[in-house]
């Protein structure tokens, strides 16, 4: 049996390393509102990415939406406080990739947090990125395509 001062040092150690236990990481939804969708084909994807997987196709955070014309709401759930980017791109025969004409043209549209630029090439992480709070939040931006029609037809 422990003496009484060994199981008291016992006690404050469970304590002590109870309370230094990594907290529960707090996470909740973003959503990603995406204009300027041009047709109902396919789908929306979205990608929330940290910065070492921008611009890649190994995203952990990703949310999907059935594509219509207009405004197409994407969710993306369980994502914990940080700093992101969202690159988002309208699959419209649902290949899961961003299909590309002559010299890496998207033929499918595709956007970015900020709006940010594309110009002769991807946007920059600094014209992306965007803080989530770890408290829901909502984000938009303008899907952008470079060949076919560049929206929804005007009604």
């Amino acid at each position: 049996m422990l003496s009484r001062p060994a199981r008291a040092s016992i006690a404050l150690l469970i304590g002590f390393f109870g309370l230094t236990a990594a907290a529960p990481v707090q996470t909740a939804t973003l959503t990603v509102q995406i204009n300027n969708v041009r047709n109902a084909k396919g789908i929306v994807h979205v990608d929330i990415c940290p910065e070492k997987q921008f611009l890649g196709d190994d995203c952990v955070y990703v949310g999907d939406a059935q594509a219509h014309a207009g405004i197409v709401t994407v969710t993306v759930g369980n994502l914990p406080a940080g700093r992101y980017a969202a690159q988002v791109f309208h699959d419209e025969n649902r290949n899961k990739k961003v299909d590309r004409a002559l010299f890496g043209i998207p033929k499918e549209g595709i956007g970015f947090s900020n709006d940010a630029r594309i110009s002769l090439g991807p946007p920059k992480w600094a014209d992306a990125k965007f803080d989530f709070s770890g408290q829901p939040q909502t984000i938009s931006l303008k899907m952008r395509y470079f060949l076919g029609p560049s929206g929804p037809a005007a009604h």
